[in-house]
C-alpha cells in the first residue's frame, strides 16, 4: 500500500470503526443499531429539504476546519475557534442590524470582511503572545473562548441599541439585504436553510489549498510547523509566520461564525456556552487529516450525522448516541497509529521487488 493510499484509508477505516463502536454501544443498551442507522440515513437523505440542511450545516464546519488546518500546518493547536467564530458573528451581525438598508451585494461583502477581521484579531492575540513571549497557544486560546463568550454576551445585552433587540438576550432578524439565505436556494431545496455560505466555504477550500501548496507563505507555514529553528536559519521569520497563520486561522473561523449566524439563524443572540461548531470544525479537520479537499467530505459526514440524528428516534434510540458515533470516529482518528500498524505503506525495497 502506498503512502497516499494509507492517508486515504486511515480516515475511512476510522469512520467504519466509529460506526461499529456506536452500534456496539446501542446493542449494550438494548437498541437495534441497524434500525437506528437506517432511521438516521433515511432522515438525512429522505427528502430534498434535509439534503439542503446538510449543505447548510457543512458551510460553517468547512470554514472553521480550514482555520484549524492552517494553524495545524504551522504547528499550533488552535482551540479558540469557537470564540473566534463568535467574534465574527457578533461583529458582522451588529453591523448588519445597524445598517439594514445597505445594498445587498455591499452588505454581504461588508459582513464577510468584518467577520474575517474580528476573527483575525481574536486569532492574532494568541499568535502574538506565542511569537514574542513563547506562551502556550492551547492555554491562551482556551481562555480566549471564555473571554469572547462573556464579553460578547455583555455586548449583546448592554451594547446593542433597544431598537434592534427583540428581548434582553436576542436581536431582531437582520434585513433581507443582510441574510445569507437566498430565495432560489430555498426554492430548489424545499424551503431549507441552505444559504450562500456553502459557496464561500468551497471558495475558501480552493484558496487555502492554493495558499498552502502553491505559495511562498504556504511553504513558510509548513516549514515553521515542521521546524521553526531550521526555518529561522533558512532566512524565514518564524514570528511573522506564526502571527500570520493564527490571523488566517481566526479569520476563517470568523467567517464560519457569520455564516452560521446570518445564514442559519439570521440574528444575534446570547450563547450559554462556546459555539459547538468550533469544536465540530476541529473534529472535521482532524478526520480529514488537515487536507483542505478532505475537509469537504469530512464536513459532509458530520452534516449528515447532525441532520439525520432525529431519525434515530424512529427506533426509540436517543439521538445523542450520534455524538457517541462522532466521538468514536475522532477517537480512532486520534489513535491512527494503531490502524497504520496494520496497513503499513510499502517500503522502497518492497516496491522495487514488486516490479
Amino acid at each position: 500500500m502506498s503512502k497516499r493510499t494509507q492517508q486515504i484509508a486511515v480516515p475511512l477505516i476510522s469512520v467504519l470503526l466509529g460506526i461499529i463502536l456506536g452500534a456496539v454501544v446501542m446493542l449494550i443498551f438494548g437498541y437495534d443499531p441497524i434500525w437506528g442507522y437506517e432511521g438516521l440515513f433515511q432522515t438525512a437523505f429522505g427528502n430534498v429539504k434535509n439534503i439542503g440542511e446538510i449543505f447548510r450545516a457543512m458551510a460553517p464546519l468547512i470554514l472553521i476546519a480550514l482555520g484549524f488546518t492552517v494553524a495545524s500546518r504551522a504547528g499550533f493547536f488552535n482551540i479558540g475557534l469557537s470564540g473566534q467564530a463568535y467574534a465574527g458573528w457578533i461583529a458582522a451581525g451588529w453591523f448588519a442590524l445597524a445598517n439594514p438598508d445597505l445594498p445587498r451585494p455591499f452588505m454581504i461583502l461588508c459582513t464577510v470582511l468584518i467577520a474575517a477581521i474580528a476573527g483575525g484579531v481574536a486569532g492574532a492575540i494568541p499568535g502574538i503572545l506565542r511569537a514574542y513571549l513563547g506562551t502556550s497557544e492551547v492555554i491562551v486560546t482556551i481562555m480566549m473562548n471564555y473571554i469572547i463568550l462573556y464579553l460578547g454576551n455583555a455586548v449583546i445585552q448592554n451594547g446593542f441599541s433597544k431598537e434592534i433587540m427583540r428581548s434582553v438576550d436576542s436581536s431582531i432578524q437582520v434585513s433581507d439585504n443582510a441574510t445569507y439565505q437566498a430565495e432560489w436556494l430555498s426554492a430548489i431545496t424545499n424551503h431549507s436553510r441552505m444559504n450562500i455560505g456553502i459557496f464561500f466555504a468551497l471558495i475558501a477550500v480552493v484558496f487555502i489549498w492554493y495558499l498552502l501548496n502553491k505559495t511562498t507563505l504556504g511553504f513558510e507555514i509548513r516549514s515553521v510547523g515542521l521546524n521553526p529553528h531550521a526555518s529561522e536559519y533558512a532566512g524565514m521569520s518564524s514570528k511573522r509566520t506564526i502571527i500570520l497563520s493564527m490571523i488566517i486561522s481566526g479569520a476563517l473561523a470568523g467567517l464560519g461564525g457569520v455564516v452560521e449566524g446570518l445564514g442559519t439563524f439570521e440574528n444575534v443572540f446570547v450563547q450559554t456556552s462556546s459555539l459547538t461548531i468550533g469544536f465540530d470544525g476541529m473534529a472535521v479537520s482532524l478526520l480529514a487529516a488537515n487536507s483542505p479537499i478532505g475537509i469537504i467530505f469530512s464536513a459532509f459526514l458530520f452534516g449528515t450525522l447532525s441532520v439525520g440524528a432525529p431519525g434515530m428516534n424512529i427506533a426509540g434510540i436517543p439521538p445523542e448516541l450520534v455524538k457517541v458515533v462522532t466521538a468514536s470516529i475522532i477517537f480512532f482518528v486520534g489513535a491512527h497509529y494503531l490502524i497504520e500498524r496494520y496497513i503499513k505503506p510499502k517500503s522502497k525495497k518492497e516496491m522495487k521487488g514488486g516490479k
